[in-house]
């Protein structure tokens, strides 16, 4: 309940419909009991009971409320139907389906509100979701499946509204249903009653027993939900090499697998939940066999109640069981959701790394220089950066090469805080990175990477991205330099065409060049170049170095590349190797020394 108590607050904007919910469910549970009592009129007219004449009862103590009451109900028949008992039957009928409208109209009210209550609290909690997932830092989604995630955001925030109505009935209608309905059953009978509400905290306990595993199995059935959520979308991301490599069958092997202990996990889940009705059902007949007992007594030899009273008092009764099955299915659910709870407000209460100072600065232009000092960063136990010392000045552009897995991304990736550095410092402008506000930071500093990450939208607004208010004219002359106007106009519907999923509907060229207009347009002091056109064709490569040059004009850069000749002409280059700068200098100074870099050009050279 403690994980209910915190999506509860989730409520407070839609805490009009609560309280519409809860008076409409009062209404409801009302009349469901008064639809019942107004049984017992129908029933005196069918056995004739009618005919006697009634004078307006008195209530004198709680011991003769039943009889009262009977003769309550058979003055106001007699009074206003006087002795016709066709007329009789007509009011009481009348009487009948005007209550049993009204108990259904209040309970579609109930529900009415009650949706907007449920899908309200599921709006805002998927909304702080998704804005927890998109704030946090890059390095949390390492070790995190990504259809772990989606299943957090979709199947378990569904399951919370579910599990949330079911709490909403566990605590308002269904229990004012019952407490109406034995209110009604005490007026009838009071000695009856009392005997029977022995056997509810029995039946209470042994359905208690039923449900205390469910939360353990139901963790079990979302993780697994989840794994075979991660299995679809590593499918669906890597279909060419799983066909390339006639890979299909391992892969539905791994699918059929992680499907079969979900359908194994949710048969033992499902029919522990399916066991709450017809327990819940055995356990009331077996109450309403001990009423028929007891209360045939009290007709036939105690005659202590009349026969149209006990008919209607077993129709109370019985109609006590269909909440008290509602309550335990809800209690069940509640177990189930619960589980579903802890995973979503896991990823809310995960802490972010990268956090930013209370009074950050805010910072709009760049003047000087970036610098390293003394950089290191580990990733868990791992030094991958050690120690590492340069500055990149303005206007200079300053190029990383080396072999793969030698550092180059990561040092590109601390500079807009992607990473937070273990040791040392980051600083523009004599700032530290640390200090100034994240998306200030990330302001002045445009990425474009060797992923060309478009997405499923049109050219405009993957090119524009979050500036709503633009000139067409802008994003034309940023495709333009990024050499991207050309193949765009060829669409029929130019820059309105949709790229599809990932770009699909695109070459890697095109990718490529639409990512960096998407850099031009936005038009920052500082670029970030990593490998950029490694995984190009040459007629490609040769369009996109000419809208990287265009793109670095004027502008500090930063470059990771593969292809050594890209970077011929940068200010410095540094060589780096197991996370070190081992060498540093222009191209020329680099070759005049005959060492890593030297090797690298000459194997290029030969391949």
């Amino acid at each position: 309940m403690n994980y209910f108590k915190r999506i509860f607050k989730y409520a407070k904007p839609f805490k009009k419909y609560i309280f519409l919910n809860i008076f409409f469910n009062a209404l409801y549970a009302l009349f469901s009991a008064l639809s019942f009592l107004s049984l017992m009129p129908m029933l005196e007219v069918l056995f004739g009971e009618n005919n006697k004449t009634y004078s307006k009862p008195e209530f004198n103590d709680i011991y003769s409320l039943g009889n009262n009451l009977e003769g309550w109900l058979n003055y106001q028949v007699s009074n206003y139907a006087g002795q016709d008992p066709q007329k009789a039957l007509i009011f009481v009928i009348s009487a009948i389906i005007i209550l049993f409208f009204l108990k259904n109209f209040f309970n579609y009210l109930a529900m009415f509100f009650i949706t907007f209550l449920r899908n309200g609290i599921l709006t805002k909690l998927r909304e702080d979701v998704y804005k927890k997932i998109i704030g946090m830092p890059i390095s949390y989604f390492t070790n995190k499946k990504k259809g772990d995630v989606i299943s957090r955001i979709t199947a378990d925030v569904l399951e919370i509204q579910h599990s949330f109505l079911s709490i909403l009935e566990l605590i308002v209608r269904e229990p004012l249903t019952i407490f109406f309905t034995i209110s009604a059953m005490f007026l009838i009978s009071f000695n009856l009653t009392a005997f029977v509400l022995i056997f509810i905290p029995l039946s209470g306990f042994i359905i208690s027993l039923i449900g205390r595993s469910l939360k353990a199995t139901s963790t079990l059935v979302q993780n697994e939900q989840a794994e075979f959520l991660s299995i679809t979308e590593e499918t669906l991301n890597g279909l060419k090499i799983i066909k390339g490599f006639v890979s299909e069958l391992f892969f539905i092997e791994k699918f059929r697998k992680s499907n079969n202990r979900f359908y194994n996990l949710s048969n033992k889940l499902i029919n522990r939940q399916n066991l709450a009705s017809p327990m819940s059902e055995f356990l009331g007949i077996s109450a309403i066999g001990v009423l028929l007992w007891y209360g045939g007594k009290l007709v036939l030899i105690d005659q202590e109640l009349n026969p149209a009273a006990f008919i209607t008092y077993m129709g109370l009764a019985y109609g006590v069981l269909t909440p008290a099955k509602a309550i335990s299915k809800a209690s069940y659910s509640i177990k189930k959701g619960n589980a579903a709870a802890e995973r979503v407000l896991e990823i809310l209460d995960s802490e972010n790394s990268i956090k930013q100072e209370a009074n950050a600065e805010k910072k709009l232009d760049f003047k000087s220089n970036i610098k390293f000092e003394n950089v290191s960063f580990k990733y868990e136990n791992e030094k991958i950066i050690d120690n590492i010392n340069f500055e990149i000045k303005k206007g200079q552009t300053i190029a990383l090469v080396g072999q793969s897995g030698s550092g180059k991304s990561t040092i590109a990736n601390l500079i807009p805080r992607f990473y937070d550095v273990s040791e040392g410092k980051i600083s523009i402008d004599g700032i530290n990175i640390k200090k100034i506000n994240k998306n200030n930071l990330r302001g002045l500093i445009g990425l474009v990477s060797q992923d060309s990450i478009l997405f499923n939208d049109t050219i405009i607004n993957n090119i524009k991205l979050s500036k709503s208010e633009t000139e067409l004219d802008d994003i034309i002359n940023s495709a333009t330099i990024a050499n991207a106007d050309d193949f765009i106009k060829k669409f029929e519907k130019k820059y309105e065409t949709n790229v599809g999923d990932g770009g699909g509907k695109l070459s890697g060229g095109q990718k490529q060049r639409i990512s960096i207009a998407r850099a031009v347009f936005r038009n920052p002091p500082i670029m970030i170049l990593d490998e950029a056109t490694s995984s190009l064709d040459s007629e490609s490569e040769k369009l996109v170095q000419q809208a990287l040059e265009k793109l670095m004009k004027n502008r500090t850069s930063l470059v990771i590349a593969h292809r050594l000749s890209t970077i011929q002409k940068a200010d410095l280059i540094l060589v780096i190797s197991e996370g070190q700068i081992i060498e540093k200098g222009t191209h020329n100074e680099l070759i005049g020394k005959n060492g890593t870099y030297s090797k690298l050009i000459k194997l290029q050279s030969f391949s």
